[in-house]
């Protein structure tokens, strides 16, 4: 099996739901089923949502110890940093399995066509135009729901995952008008659950999660 390298800490929490996502879509009937993973958690990892911030060079120097450790393909546990993909490619010389390419895809085997995205205005981007290369047809929060997104979003990485934060975030998910939902933010997954929404909700996360236990063992 390869050893799967994982840029986290943007934020803990998410990147933690992460590898038990990870850990949980391996089938395995003892421990040495399990990928080898080697994580870098760094929270100080410039914030992705500043204008007047450069995340790059430092998550491309995570993906190189990454590599220098043993790292054999890479994954982010954070969908805005996936902005900065290209500068984690050339730092590490390591494939990456790419968390929005892979939830467009999940929307696409769920068959909807107009696909709800939730996230930052730079996961945002990213995710509108995957869609439409795909075919889909992005719905977006309108410019007062963004604003309530990130408000609750900055509280969920505050450390509160309390009942008005869940209702906050499951409001702003229900009021997309769309076949399925993409959680575009790691955040989102830990204060919505599915069967909260009418619709499929697409957890980027965990998305990723199943790919990267595929293209390991693979």
């Amino acid at each position: 099996m390869k050893t799967l390298g994982v840029l986290g800490g943007m934020g803990p929490a998410a990147t933690l739901d992460f590898l038990a996502k990870l850990q949980a879509a391996t089938p395995a009937a003892r421990d040495q089923d399990h990928l080898r993973v080697l994580v870098d958690i760094n929270p100080h990892v410039p914030d992705r949502n500043a204008a007047d911030t450069e995340p790059g060079p430092v998550l491309a120097e995570m993906a190189r110890n990454l590599a220098r450790a043993g790292a054999q393909v890479l994954a982010i546990a954070c969908n805005t940093a996936h902005a900065f993909a290209d500068d984690v490619r050339r730092g590490s010389g390591l494939p990456l399995i790419d968390m929005i390419d892979v939830a467009v895809e999940a929307a696409q085997a769920a068959g909807a066509r107009r696909v709800g995205v939730v996230g930052t205005p730079m996961a945002r981007d990213l995710y509108v135009e995957r869609l439409a290369a795909a075919e889909l047809t992005p719905v977006l929060l309108d410019a007062e729901g963004q604003a309530r997104f990130m408000e609750t979003l900055y509280r969920i990485k505050g450390g509160d995952l309390g009942p008005a934060v869940r209702t906050a975030m499951t409001a702003l998910l229900r009021g997309l008008s769309a076949d399925a939902v993409v959680a575009g933010c790691t955040e989102i997954p830990l204060v919505v659950a599915p069967e909260a929404l009418e619709v499929p909700l697409i957890d980027a996360g965990e998305t990723l999660a199943r790919r990267c236990v595929a293209a390991c063992r693979g």
